[in-house]
């Protein structure tokens, strides 16, 4: 079993900039993929952006430019994203996941973005 625990989410004014992390820990075999979905009162839960073992990225197009995420370069089962820039319509749940190889999900960290 995986564990994921996530820290850093909270309240900021738009514009302002937020760091959330994910640690993953348990029987990890082997990470391929890890990165963040979010999901906004009345949505669908949505991609945010992913991180491969060997460092290629992806962004959902809402993100790019003001958010980018990085995993621990040591351990490499840690992730983190950080928000920039931030809008009111960033403001969701954000959940981090990591494939080892199936996939497991962290409880999630409320970011509010307020206008």
């Amino acid at each position: 079993q995986v564990q994921l625990v996530e820290s850093g989410g909270g309240l900021v004014q738009a514009g302002g900039s937020l760091r959330v992390s994910c640690a993953a820990s348990g029987n990890i075999f082997r990470i391929n993929n890890m990165g963040w979905y979010r999901q906004a009162p009345g949505k669908q839960r949505e991609l945010v952006a992913t991180v491969t073992s060997g460092g290629t990225t992806n962004y959902a197009d809402s993100v790019k430019g003001r958010f980018t995420i990085s995993n621990d370069t040591a351990k490499k089962n840690t992730v983190f994203l950080q928000m920039n820039s931030l809008k009111p319509e960033d403001t969701a749940v954000y959940y981090c996941y990591v494939d080892s190889p199936i996939r497991y999900w962290g409880q999630g960290t409320q970011v509010t973005v307020s206008s």
